[in-house]
């Protein structure tokens, strides 16, 4: 009985917490669709689409969210390959300092923002070099590289590595057997290291506010647009289509990374 009560009681709790954490976003989505254009009122006074055609039609919206894909996909590619190498190297061999190469891939994503970020505009600015489209690149291929790492290297640990002894014994060599053994082991966990590190990348601020120079993505133009709003419903428009397209990465990660406890060779 005093169990029973135990479970109504964390269900409750928990129920409490993702209420907690999920109204808000629930809000933005509501007032994304209010007639008010100036204030948020609750209830609102009215709902309309309205929104949805004058950001469309907002160039600086579009700027914004090309400049912010662009961004993720270059910075998760670069993630993808260095994230990758480190995984390999770190579960693969042993070497002095390996200890301390994992703390160093890792340290990145653990610092708050706006010590990278303050880090990285201090050396760009002693070796001179411009903000531009390739330093938000770099600064966001910093905390990418992380999340791919992380997945990449729990991965090979539960890789058998009986498996490429054999198909080196069999006369493969190191490209094919990357190509056959490895990489259809790995594959979802890159997978799903890529698309959390692009959700990351694309909703990035405080990084990105101390390397971006003049250039704006798409949460720095929402930022900007509360400070000085002029339609604040368009922000929230835009607010619904970063919790989408954050969203859908992370759910498929999930999903890809879901049952994969087993492993090609595991334990043999």
């Amino acid at each position: 009985m005093r169990s029973d009560r135990a479970s109504v009681g964390l269900k409750i709790a928990a129920g409490a917490g993702l209420a907690f954490l999920h109204l808000p976003l629930l809000l933005i989505f509501i007032y994304a669709f209010t007639t008010e254009d100036k204030s948020y009122q609750w209830p609102p006074p009215g709902l309309t689409l309205k929104w949805f055609a004058v950001t469309w039609d907002r160039p600086d919206v579009w700027q914004a969210l090309s400049l912010s894909v662009r961004v993720a996909s270059i910075s998760t590619v670069i993630a993808l390959v260095l994230g990758t190498l480190c995984a390999a190297a770190v579960s693969r061999t042993k070497f002095f300092g390996r200890e301390a190469v994992s703390l160093l891939v890792i340290l990145p994503i653990a610092l708050p923002g706006i010590v990278t970020g303050i880090s990285l505009r201090a050396a760009f600015n002693l070796a001179d070099i411009p903000f531009s489209f390739w330093t938000i690149v770099l600064g966001h291929a910093t905390f990418c590289v992380v999340v791919v790492y992380n997945n990449a290297v729990a991965r090979f640990r539960r890789t058998s590595g009986s498996l490429i002894e054999a198909s080196m014994d069999l006369g493969a060599d190191s490209f094919q057997t990357f190509r056959h053994v490895i990489l259809p082991n790995i594959a979802t966990a890159l997978l799903a290291g890529g698309m959390l590190a692009f959700a990351l990348s694309f909703d990035e601020v405080i990084v990105t506010t101390f390397t971006a120079g003049q250039q704006q993505t798409l949460p720095i133009w929402m930022l900007e647009e509360l400070v000085r709003p002029r339609q604040r419903p368009v922000t929230n428009v835009v607010a619904m289509v970063v919790v989408l397209v954050t969203f859908l990465p992370i759910l498929g990660a999930y999903y890809l990374t879901r049952g994969t406890d087993t492993v090609a060779g595991q334990g043999k």
